[in-house]
């Protein structure tokens, strides 16, 4: 299986990153713990979705969706919380 995750920063809510792998528990581990270069900044991680694909070429353009325009649109509104007026 191959698959695509969505993670949210913790203490960042606002930022998030979308990924692939082969093995989610460990590269879920690898972002909490700073070694991925693109994520250390605002770890700790929760995730908040994952996709699972028997197909890697699927999954992979599953992921390159995910990253334009349009799919960020569609995580937002199906994925991302939404912030309320009163805090």
């Amino acid at each position: 299986m191959t698959y695509v995750y969505l993670i949210e920063s913790a203490h960042y809510q606002s930022h998030h990153y979308v990924g692939i792998t082969g093995n989610l528990k460990a590269r879920f581990a690898q972002h909490n713990e700073g070694k991925s270069l693109h994520t250390r900044k605002f770890k700790p991680w929760n995730l908040v979705a994952y996709f699972a694909f028997a197909d890697m070429h699927t999954a992979a353009a599953f992921e390159e969706y995910l990253k334009t325009g349009s799919g960020k649109a569609f995580l937002k509104k199906r994925f991302l919380r939404q912030l309320s007026g009163a805090l």
